[in-house]
């Protein structure tokens, strides 16, 4: 296997875990910067015609794992593959975001939902003919849009 290394850096408003949206869709217009390491600039040729793209980064501020959490949109215990909890056992996280413009190896992103100094692991375009699913199922999950949006994190995860 190979051993994963940052390729940057996110940058976002959010300072702390508390109070921070769970997903991108409570951080609606939230602007943000992704900062590539030089080395992968020429990595950037082509991305700027995405209107979105995912950002794979590390929970780098968590500290344990646990194989079943209570997420934050449900009350009850549930297996952490089923949940977006950062307390897995590799402690990756995925974002969709708005990718608005490219300045050399900084990219300038809306709707970021990622603690500020986040270590980024990699990006990948958002292609709709590949990614969207018209006909999916979420599981447990019922809340609605605006439960989601309104939706903000706490100690819970730590």
């Amino acid at each position: 296997m190979h051993d994963i290394k940052p390729i940057g850096v996110i940058h976002s408003p959010y300072s702390n875990i508390e109070d921070m949206p769970i997903q991108p869709k409570g951080a609606s217009g939230v602007k943000g910067q992704v900062l590539v390491n030089e080395a992968y600039i020429d990595g950037l040729q082509d991305l700027e015609g995405f209107s979105h793209i995912y950002l794979l980064y590390s929970f780098h501020q968590a500290a344990r794992t646990e194989l079943v959490v209570t997420p934050f949109m449900d009350n009850q215990p549930r297996g952490v593959f089923s949940t977006r909890s950062p307390l897995r056992p590799n402690h990756i996280g995925i974002s969709i975001v708005r990718l608005k413009k490219i300045q050399a190896n900084t990219l300038f992103v809306e709707d970021i939902d990622v603690l500020d100094q986040t270590p980024l692991l990699d990006i990948k375009p958002y292609m709709h003919k590949f990614d969207a699913v018209k006909a999916s199922r979420s599981g447990w999950m019922q809340s609605s849009d605006d439960d989601i949006k309104k939706k903000r994190s706490d100690a819970r995860f730590k």
